[in-house]
């Protein structure tokens, strides 16, 4: 008797090699579904980025006559601005001052929410619903709280003896509480994502770990500061950096809310862009400042980075 040792014969679906014309085909098909993308981002933002960064070399206005090339005039220009270095100093305020509470309140939400059982769906659409709401009927609602003549943060504090009626407070029309009103108006608005990426972060963390906590003896502040926050560093420095990103480029609720007033307190970096270019007619210098506040914003944005991979490191 005799045993066959050779290996059965592959079927020849196996052993076709592939045909260069299918490969060919499958990547002009994927291209043909990217191409009405790629068309509508090159035509709406990689076109205007680099016509804005042409037009910051020249005298271009919308007064409708030709620009000409002024090489960097318009960049020495900005940097020799005092008005607009006043308003990327209130833009940095604005910063300093939004995002510590947008970072701390979104965590500590978060930790709510997480432990929440029954009342959690309620919580998390509570917290996030601000976030979808339209600029324009935020800042209708905030304008009316802090009217000094019937708004309701007044009418509240004059209840509890805290204000006098006869002397109400200017939240809006004072440089002393104009800022720091727009930046609770901007905390409540946008507190709602940084919330729910802490929240999906929170919720992919291990159970088992906290139990092996409890068993050791750990508490709940020690499993708090030793195990969730180091486990939630990685969302830390992507909320830090989406957030000075944000807030370096805040202009809806200034605008809306004090129109930059009072005395130019709340005029910030695209505020004062958008003042040069549509008010001034000055476009060429309006995209030179644009171009100086994006490389700022670059520069900022790259060293975050930076810094957290290094103590992750």
């Amino acid at each position: 008797m005799t045993v066959n040792t050779e290996a059965p014969a592959a079927p020849a679906a196996m052993t076709r090699p592939p045909t260069p014309n299918g490969a060919k085909k499958q990547q002009w098909a994927g291209l043909w579904f990217v191409l009405p993308f790629a068309a509508f981002y090159a035509l709406f933002l990689v076109w205007p980025t680099f016509l804005g960064l042409y037009y910051s070399f020249t005298d271009k206005s919308l007064t409708g006559r030709p620009a000409s090339w002024v090489g960097l005039e318009n960049w020495a220009e900005a940097f020799g601005d005092e008005r607009a270095w006043a308003a990327l100093g209130n833009t940095a305020e604005f910063t300093l001052y939004s995002t510590p509470p947008l970072v701390v309140l979104a965590i500590v939400f978060a930790l709510l929410v997480n432990r929440a059982r029954k009342l959690g769906w309620f919580l998390r659409m509570a917290f996030f619903a601000p976030f979808v709401v339209p600029v324009s009927v935020v800042t209708m609602i905030w304008i009316w709280i802090y009217q000094p003549d019937g708004g309701l943060l007044n009418h509240y504090l004059q209840l509890l003896g805290i204000q006098d009626a006869a002397a109400p407070t200017l939240w809006l029309q004072d440089k002393n509480t104009a800022m720091w009103s727009v930046v609770v108006t901007t905390v409540w608005w946008t507190m709602g994502f940084n919330f729910l990426l802490y929240l999906a972060a929170l919720q992919t963390i291990d159970p088992n770990v906290y139990e092996a906590a409890s068993i050791d003896g750990a508490s709940w502040w020690r499993q708090l500061w030793h195990l969730t926050l180091p486990l939630l560093k990685r969302t830390t420095a992507l909320v830090i950096v989406l957030q000075l990103i944000a807030s370096l480029r805040i202009f809806d609720q200034m605008y809306l809310m004090t129109g930059g007033g009072p005395d130019r307190a709340t005029e910030v970096a695209i505020h004062y862009i958008y003042i040069s270019g549509f008010e001034g007619y000055r476009i060429g210098y309006a995209s030179a400042l644009s171009y100086v506040l994006f490389i700022l914003i670059l520069i900022i944005s790259i060293f975050q980075f930076r810094l957290f991979s290094r103590k992750e490191d």
